[in-house]
């Protein structure tokens, strides 16, 4: 009986959320400028993932779990800190585009949309390997 409920999915799945979180924490805590907005794109991506999967299962508190994590990453981790007064055109064009992409991902939620939801996956794709191509120009130019 110890054994089962030992390994039962639900407490597995927390234990490797548990892991999942301590290994992130890790990776901030080292981590400069580049790659902390590296792994906010990577945070939006498995969110806006985890909240397709949940509402292929239909677990809705999970959903809404996922689909809050993603939009307080677009709205907290990248939206809030662009320079707009400095940034220029580019800066405006992203803000626009991380609102579209937050009010997408609320009306997914409001409708259980998978569609939606993969729209804010595909546009904010080009992002983040724009951003990963950066990085990896800085490291080589090293």
């Amino acid at each position: 009986m110890y054994a089962t409920s030992m390994f039962s999915p639900r407490r597995a799945a927390q234990a490797a959320a548990s892991y999942q979180a301590t290994g992130l924490e890790i990776q901030v805590a080292g981590a400069d400028a580049h790659r902390l907005v590296t792994l906010l794109f990577e945070g939006f991506d498995a969110s806006v993932s985890d909240a397709q999967g949940a509402l292929q299962t239909q677990d809705v508190e999970r959903k809404c779990r996922a689909i809050t994590r993603a939009m307080r990453i677009v709205d907290e981790g990248l939206r809030q800190h662009l320079n707009l007064s400095a940034g220029g055109a580019l800066a405006q064009d992203l803000n626009e585009l991380y609102a579209y992409v937050s009010s997408r991902l609320m009306l997914a939620n409001a409708r259980n949309d998978s569609e939606m939801l993969g729209e804010c996956k595909r546009l904010m794709r080009p992002l983040h390997e724009a951003w990963v191509a950066i990085g990896q120009k800085t490291e080589v130019s090293r």
